[in-house]
């Protein structure tokens, strides 16, 4: 009986059964990796009852695509997994914790509303303009605080807005650097930063800087303020490293 590449006999080699490499009958929604997982069994019974070297080596790659499509098959994905599906609102989570700032770059965006999805700084007033909002004020406010501000007032013109407020870019949380470093000036405060780090963003000392002579102020709640005092000769030999205390937004180091 003539055959080609495809055909396997069985174990009384009389009755051969022909595999198409198409099998278009095989499935992959539900069921489907059942029957990808019963057709690779078949075929690799089948593949012991083959008569030479060359038609095992045709049928391998049939049976690694089958392999391969079942694994395909059972592979989670949104259609047949909900748990599984992230949308844009669960990938952009507002922050509870941060307060925006004077200068913050802001993204609004409201659900299935995209001409009120807008990317917006916010004025040295506090304040931010929305189209149907107006002027609303957004500094000192958390962006939960702001996106139930803004719902609040597009409830008029929106059937329950979903509001998400994103803070882009954080410009109002900003430390300075003053005296004899190379570039005095101020340094936006978006990392973690030290008094080390800080003096190395401003350029390092200058010339005649009074490197054990360095000052930290920062202001507290009730106007008053805190003076900390910083060695950096004594720092990098090794002694009084706490004294390399980490920044907070306001801060001013001051070389003498």
């Amino acid at each position: 009986m003539p055959r080609d590449g495809n055909v396997i006999y069985h174990a009384d080699k009389t009755s051969p059964k022909v595999f198409d490499q198409a099998e278009p009958e095989l499935l992959t929604g539900p069921g489907g990796a059942r029957q990808w997982e019963n057709r690779s069994h078949e075929l690799i019974s089948g593949v012991r009852c083959m008569r030479s070297k060359a038609d095992r080596a045709s049928l391998a790659g049939l049976i690694l695509l089958v392999l391969a499509g079942a694994a395909w098959g059972q592979t989670p994905g949104t259609d047949g997994h909900p748990e599984s599906a992230r949308t844009g609102q669960d990938r952009l989570r507002s922050d509870d914790r941060y307060v925006i700032g004077d200068t913050d770059q802001l993204e609004i965006s409201v659900w299935k509303e995209p001409e009120l999805t807008k990317t917006v700084p916010v004025r040295t007033d506090g304040k931010i303009s929305l189209p149907l909002v107006g002027e609303i004020q957004a500094s000192g406010r958390t962006p939960l605080q702001l996106e139930e501000d803004i719902a609040s007032r597009l409830r008029s013109f929106v059937t329950q807005p979903q509001v998400t407020v994103i803070v882009q870019q954080i410009n109002s949380e900003k430390y300075n650097v003053m005296g004899q470093v190379t570039r005095p000036g101020s340094y936006p405060l978006t990392i973690t930063t030290t008094v080390m780090d800080a003096i190395a963003n401003a350029g390092g000392f200058r010339d005649f800087a009074k490197k054990k002579d360095v000052h930290i102020l920062r202001a507290k709640p009730d106007g008053t303020q805190t003076r900390y005092r910083f060695n950096y000769d004594a720092f990098v030999k090794g002694k009084n490293p706490q004294t390399n205390i980490r920044l907070q937004p306001g801060d001013t180091i001051v070389v003498n």
